[in-house]
């Protein structure tokens, strides 16, 4: 008997929390698709989209109940992010971003979260890169710096700057290295910068921005060395997992959704296409259906490796390097393992896959730009396999 469906390969078991937060995505998607292109030719995300995301509340749901959020399960945030990047990259993408700074929100003073989360509705993002200067000041600090990658920037209220702090104008080291602070300040004392012309990613409006002398009060700045650990416990707090161990899962979710919609945009392309000279459908040929049987275990390898993380996150978020080990080696073999699936499947389109038209062409230039991120970075594998042969858990060396 012919079953023409893809069995379990592409179906995982969800709590029913997952189950209606994907319901609530179903329920967008003709929106999505319907301004995906204009997005991607304006490079940010539409108004109507932005609007209709926050309405459902993804922009917060993985946000302390505290401030706002929904406070959802880190697997059921995942899948969201997930399902967003299958329609639209740049979408996933941006949420994912999102739930990252979002961590921070248990590491400021409750006040300031309240203030920043549940007061604004708009997005709360920015970079954690530290290429900006923090000078000591009374109550706070002086900022100066420019900064990249502002994904999501079009529709902030608030922008984190990370920074060195400097005394003199000079780093001001401690414990072997510059001390780094995460700052917040309001998106409208800052000059956004035209920048965000690339490969992939483009409705992100991932621009950079920059400030000159403002001052930043202590309540609105974060340590960095604190985010490499779960935040103090207290009664607000969303998640006992720290800032690095959590970032990860936007970038993955959003890498595994971009694979993930590409696979199945080339089944449908298979079963219609016939190349040039050939007398059957691509679906037909015995190379083709090896390589995209290939392409499915990388994608489903992927997949289970993501559940896995997030499901050790959840239960052991004060494990340490432990649990940082795992969720970088998780986060690296993701995105691996779907820049590879979707080369495949966009190799295997032939000259289909070159159009703009094409949501291969989007899917391939969306991946190729999604993994250049650190959080995905194949540097992630070689510090775990040093720490696995008893060195040091490092970020680089």
């Amino acid at each position: 008997m012919t079953n023409n469906s893809p069995a379990l390969l592409d179906r995982t078991d969800v709590s029913d929390e997952t189950e209606r937060w994907l319901a609530r995505i179903g329920r967008l998607v003709p929106l999505i698709r319907e301004h995906r292109q204009h997005n991607e030719s304006r490079r940010f995300m539409s108004p109507e989209v932005f609007e209709a995301l926050r309405a459902a509340g993804v922009h917060r749901m993985l946000i302390s109940r505290e401030f706002g959020g929904a406070q959802v399960e880190l697997a059921t945030g995942s899948a969201v992010v997930q399902e967003l990047a299958r329609h639209d990259p740049s979408l996933g993408w941006q949420m994912g971003v999102q739930a990252a700074i979002g961590r921070l929100s248990d590491y400021l003073p409750e006040p300031t979260a309240r203030k920043m989360f549940k007061d604004h509705a708009g997005l709360v993002v920015g970079s954690v890169n530290p290429t900006g200067r923090a000078e000591p000041v009374d109550g706070g600090y002086t900022l100066s710096g420019t900064w990249a990658f502002a994904s999501g920037s079009a529709h902030a209220d608030w922008l984190v700057c990370a920074a060195v702090v400097t005394e003199n104008g000079r780093p001001r080291i401690t414990g072997g290295g510059p001390g780094i602070r995460m700052l917040f300040v309001p998106k409208d004392e800052c000059r956004m910068l035209d920048t965000w012309y690339t490969l992939g990613l483009r409705g992100t409006g991932s621009e950079h921005y920059e400030l000159d002398e403002t001052f930043v009060p202590d309540e609105f700045v974060v340590d960095q060395a604190d985010m490499f650990r779960p935040p103090d416990e207290r009664p607000s707090r969303g998640y006992a997992i720290s800032y690095y161990d959590f970032g990860l899962f936007g970038s993955a979710s959003t890498a595994l959704g971009i694979a993930r919609g590409a696979l199945a945009e080339f089944k449908t392309l298979a079963t219609r296409k016939t190349a040039t000279a050939a007398t059957s459908a691509l679906a037909e040929g015995h190379v083709v259906q090896e390589r995209v049987a290939r392409a499915e275990m990388l994608v489903r390898g992927a997949r289970l490796m993501l559940a896995d993380a997030a499901w050790h996150a959840a239960r052991h978020g004060t494990a340490g390097d432990p649990l940082s080990a795992l969720v970088r080696l998780a986060a690296a073999t993701v995105a691996e393992n779907t820049a590879a699936a979707v080369d495949i499947a966009f190799e295997l389109a032939g000259s289909s896959s070159l159009y703009e038209s094409s949501m291969l062409e989007h899917y391939f230039r969306d991946i190729h730009t999604a993994v250049k991120h650190i959080t995905l970075s194949h540097t992630n594998v070689e510090m775990v396999g040093r720490y696995l042969l008893g060195g040091e858990l490092s970020m680089r060396r």
